[in-house]
């Protein structure tokens, strides 16, 4: 099965104190957005098969600072997997949905990944693959979630009253890469693409847009390697954990 791959690059760096995109920023040695092609890139599911093309979405004024961090990931391959970048949306899915209007026609598995959540391993990668494989259409990935979570019904500058407490044990904290198979993934977004445009309606993330449309998603187990970089403590976090030794060997 063919496997291709959308990754996000859009977001910006302001928090972790950049004027540039975060995606860009240079962490462990190299720019994130590139950390996290490589990881995709270098995945290899149970059955051999590959990310065989790579689109990325980026803000419009920042492309070109974009291809040039991503310059010669993927050619390392035989053939050389093509890397494309292309102009993101006003929010994540709108972003998405732009990649997957630019991926080939003939992908059967589709992966979205965050560049914030630049050291998911290619394990990671795999894992969520090899799901898809099984025949599960919409796959993420999860940690347990080790807080106490309170759901509220309002929330304002003086806080809010709790409704109640779910049980930890049903919670999972979702991590990209998320993979899907394409039709389910075009359905989704077609369904929700009027979400799309605005922050207050648009899904966090694509397995939302799934389960809004009726799917049912897939929780495979995630990778504390692969939490979300915002903050300049995220940054030291991630290093760690980068020049750590890979749980069990080698990633």
């Amino acid at each position: 099965m063919s496997v291709v791959a959308v990754l996000t690059a859009a977001g910006s760096g302001s928090r972790l104190g950049h004027a540039l995109p975060k995606a860009v920023v240079p962490v462990a040695g190299a720019p994130l957005v590139a950390h996290a092609a490589r990881a995709l890139l270098a995945a290899r599911a149970a059955d051999g098969s590959r990310v065989t093309a790579l689109v990325v979405t980026a803000p419009a004024e920042h492309v070109a600072a974009v291809a040039d961090a991503l310059r010669g990931v993927g050619d390392d391959r035989a053939p050389a997997v093509p890397v494309r970048v292309v102009v993101g949306g006003a929010t994540r899915q709108a972003s998405v949905a732009a990649g997957l209007a630019a991926l080939p026609p003939d992908a059967d598995v589709v992966l979205v990944h965050d560049a914030a959540r630049a050291f998911a391993p290619p394990a990671l990668v795999a894992r969520v693959v090899d799901a898809v494989h099984a025949g599960h259409g919409a796959v993420v990935p999860g940690l347990p979630v080790v807080d106490t979570v309170k759901r509220v019904a309002a929330w304002d500058a003086d806080g809010g009253p709790v409704l109640d407490t779910p049980p930890r044990d049903v919670l999972r904290a979702v991590q990209t890469p998320q993979g899907f198979a394409r039709d389910v993934l075009v359905h989704a977004h077609a369904l929700g693409a009027d979400r799309a445009g605005d922050e207050a309606t648009a899904a966090s993330d694509d397995a939302g847009l799934v389960e809004a449309a009726g799917g049912r998603v897939w929780v495979v187990p995630g990778d504390e390697r692969a939490a979300k970089i915002t903050t300049p403590r995220d940054v030291v976090l991630a290093e760690a954990l980068h020049a750590a030794p890979a749980p069990g060997g080698t990633l």
